[in-house]
């Protein structure tokens, strides 16, 4: 408990103060009467050598009494200012309680505070960032898509070139076939195959005989077949072994004309 009044220093300094004044008594006895000033006397006195020096006698004094030590009355305290004394100690003791209670709960309400603003300031910065994420998921998406569609319209500009290609390419092949250099081109090939033909003595005067070949780019003859034909199985194999000693085939002079697979009619000529 703390002395808010001072009240131990203050008995502190009236005790020293006391005994100060006490010992001035005690130091100056008023009791005692004056001593009279006796003036001094010389006296003198005659010695011869045969005078016996008598020493003289001690003066005795007599002894000063002992100092006497007046002890203080001690200081008994107020009962009602120790109660008054102790009861502001408990009254601020309760005060700063108090007040250490204030200032921790404006403490926790500041912390919570802050805490809920940096919640809401993170809350904010997740949403941003998934506002962000959403804007280049769709903007990656639409670059997707318009990629996407890009690539349909080459797609189908380029199956559509290669279709009309082909169409060109069939409608030219075909215009080919039917013009003269097909059907010089065949005469060739028939002709090679006449030459190298050994005619059996069961062919037929009107022989016809459909005969199908596969060849390579060069003209030489991987296999032969005869599809259909009129005479027996020694001029079907006559004709086969004149197409295989004909190879390599005679090549078109327009490339177009040229078939990995064609058939023609082999017929004896008149």
């Amino acid at each position: 408990m703390r002395d808010s009044y001072n009240i131990i220093p203050f008995s502190m300094a009236l005790l020293v103060h006391v005994v100060i004044f006490g010992s001035m008594f005690v130091a100056f006895d008023w009791s005692r009467n004056v001593q009279p000033v006796t003036p001094m006397m010389i006296t003198a006195t005659l010695i011869t050598e045969s005078a016996v020096i008598v020493p003289p006698e001690p003066v005795v004094r007599e002894p000063e009494p002992e100092p006497q030590v007046v002890e203080p009355e001690p200081i008994v305290p107020d009962p009602d200012e120790q109660a008054r004394v102790r009861a502001e100690e408990e009254r601020r003791v309760e005060d700063a309680r108090i007040e250490q209670e204030r200032i921790a709960r404006e403490q926790e309400s500041e912390r919570q505070r802050q805490a809920e603003l940096e919640a809401q300031r993170l809350a904010e910065e997740e949403a941003r960032l998934e506002r962000e994420r959403a804007e280049a998921e769709a903007m990656r998406q639409a670059d997707i898509e318009r990629q996407r569609e890009e690539n349909r319209r080459e797609e189908e500009r380029l199956l559509a070139q290669a279709q009309q290609a082909e169409i060109d390419a069939e409608a030219e092949r075909l215009e080919a076939m039917n013009s003269t250099e097909m059907q010089l081109y065949q005469m060739a090939i028939q002709q090679d195959v006449w030459r190298n033909w050994n005619q059996p003595a069961t062919a037929p005067d009107d022989l016809e005989c459909l005969v199908a070949v596969r060849q390579l780019a060069n003209g030489e003859v991987v296999s032969v077949r005869v599809v259909e034909c009129n005479g027996d199985d020694v001029v079907v194999r006559s004709i086969v072994a004149a197409v295989n000693r004909a190879s390599p085939l005679p090549l078109p002079s327009n490339p177009i004309l040229f078939l990995a697979d064609f058939q023609f009619r082999f017929t004896i000529p008149d």
